[in-house]
């Protein structure tokens, strides 16, 4: 079997394993609370902490895959984790908890790794689904979460922790002995990258939507453990149950995100995505108990998941050439999502005794997401029209009703010699070549008002003097009301045919 062949399950196992890493601390929380004493502001740091460094590590880790291949980063990835969760198994305060905590965030830096890799090895009509796949790698938060809390009970939080020891050894490897090492590299200064992107729009914008909805998948899995045994009294093994329940909805509908996001328009399924976010925001805001809570929640679990593989397809859509770097920023903001919700519920609460606020705020962002969203699939559409209007082989003019020329397009200057700025806001009588009477123009505008539109032969001059035969079609555009608006000149020269 070709190395490349592998890559994808490879990859996919990988980042379960640095998943299953990354969310040790929170799974396993409401153990170590009995033995190191912590507030819930503490609590709330400590379940955060490996969010940044899970976050901020994206962008290099994109990078230098891109550069390095998968097979590298991925290999000392997992040498690094040794150190931390080590670390982490002797912890006896705050400290320790943070420090460990800050470093395991190398574990969730990972996923970076397989989406700038993986889509070399796949054509674009697959990268949506390949990603999709990849992502549900996130499913290593609900092995964690759910067995965990229950090998604990068995052997100890700290014994526990040391198993995952052997678990990185192994899949550093895995990728060692098993991955590519011919993968496609590119080469191309970080900064010189940067500097080509930081001013797109649509970066920033993917950046916001998977700041909600992988926010709300990360910041969801590490909070609902010490909340549901906070809040509603559950027992550990029963919240881990719960939360493994959410992760792993959250992660089967990834993979089908991507999917849809390679049949339909990706940005349809977001306008879905965010009107659900909205919803569950305002659900669980108002949800006194654990049955309405948990219907938020899944519902959170459902669009999150959607969309996380939606933005994934259109990251390298828009994106090809610093896949590498655009996927470390968009996945980045991703993980910075997850790392501020816990700590502003926590303090939210403290401050009122309740979290609707803060629940209500993942429901505000998400309606803004909306309407971007909204924007950008218009905005598409408009951008569509305009690569239509110049890349047709005909020459086209775009006049208002009292006959300005409003817009033409490449053709026109070829067959013309006219550019762009010397016939936009003049009017169709500079083309006008003297053969024709002012009848014959009275007659034609007629048949266009009354018919909605006029073809035949016409004589025009080019910007050089000379007159040339063309076939011309003029066609009303009328908005909604029925109201004319534009009209539309399609011309071909036919002096070749003469």
């Amino acid at each position: 079997m070709k190395s490349s062949k592998i890559q994808l399950p490879l990859q996919t196992l990988s980042l379960v394993a640095g998943f299953m890493v990354w969310v040790l601390i929170s799974s396993l929380m409401p153990n170590i609370k009995k033995d190191i004493g912590l507030t819930d502001q503490e609590v709330a740091l400590v379940t955060a902490i490996p969010v940044i460094l899970g976050s901020i590590l994206r962008v290099p880790l994109g990078y230098y895959t891109n550069r390095l291949g998968a097979r590298f980063t991925f290999t000392l990835s997992f040498l690094v984790l040794l150190f931390p969760v080590f670390y982490i198994s002797q912890a006896d305060s705050l400290m320790d908890l943070v420090i460990g905590g800050l470093l395991i965030g190398v574990g969730g830096a990972t996923f970076s790794i397989g989406v700038t890799s993986l889509p070399k090895y796949y054509p674009k009509e697959k990268h949506g689904f390949v990603n999709g796949i990849y992502g549900a790698g996130n499913i290593g938060t609900a092995i964690t979460a759910f067995s965990a809390p229950v090998i604990a009970q068995s052997i100890g939080w700290e014994n526990t922790v040391r198993l995952y020891l052997i678990l990185l050894i192994a899949f550093a490897a895995f990728n060692f002995l098993f991955g590519d090492r011919h993968e496609p590299k590119v080469n191309l200064p970080i900064v010189k990258q940067i500097k080509e992107i930081y001013r797109n729009q649509t970066l920033w914008f993917l950046s916001l939507f998977y700041f909600i909805t992988f926010g709300s998948f990360v910041a969801f899995t590490i909070y609902l453990p010490n909340f549901l045994v906070n809040h509603f009294d559950l027992s550990p093994v029963d919240a881990g149950f719960r939360t493994a329940g959410f992760i792993a909805l959250s992660t089967f509908f990834r993979p089908i995100g991507g999917w849809l996001a390679d049949k339909f328009n990706p940005f349809v399924i977001l306008m879905f995505v965010f009107v659900g976010l909205a919803a569950s925001g305002v659900v669980l805001s108002f949800s006194p108990t654990l049955e309405l809570y948990t219907v938020g929640v899944l519902t959170v679990a459902f669009c999150a998941g959607i969309g996380n593989g939606t933005i994934f397809k259109l990251v390298p859509l828009y994106f090809s050439k610093q896949a590498g770097i655009v996927n470390g920023i968009v996945s980045a903001m991703g993980g910075l999502g997850g790392f501020f919700p816990p700590l502003i519920l926590t303090t939210v609460f403290n401050i009122t005794g309740h979290y609707a606020i803060g629940f209500m705020a993942l429901s505000e962002f998400a309606l803004v997401s909306f309407v971007i969203v909204v924007w950008m699939y218009y905005q598409e559409k408009l951008s569509l029209e305009s690569k239509i209007i110049e890349s047709t082989a005909q020459g086209m003019m775009v006049t208002d009703t009292d006959g300005v020329i409003q817009k033409v397009n490449p053709a026109f200057t070829k067959v013309t010699g006219y550019t762009i700025d010397e016939a936009v806001g003049q009017k169709p009588s500079l083309l006008q070549s003297g053969k024709h009477s002012d009848t014959f123009y009275t007659d034609l505008w007629s048949k266009v008002k009354e018919q909605g539109f006029w073809q035949g032969e016409i004589w025009n001059k080019r910007k050089n003097g000379e007159v040339y035969p063309e076939w011309l079609t003029i066609s009303q555009v009328s908005n909604d009301a029925g109201e004319v608006k534009y009209y539309i000149g399609q011309f071909s020269d036919l002096s070749n045919e003469k």
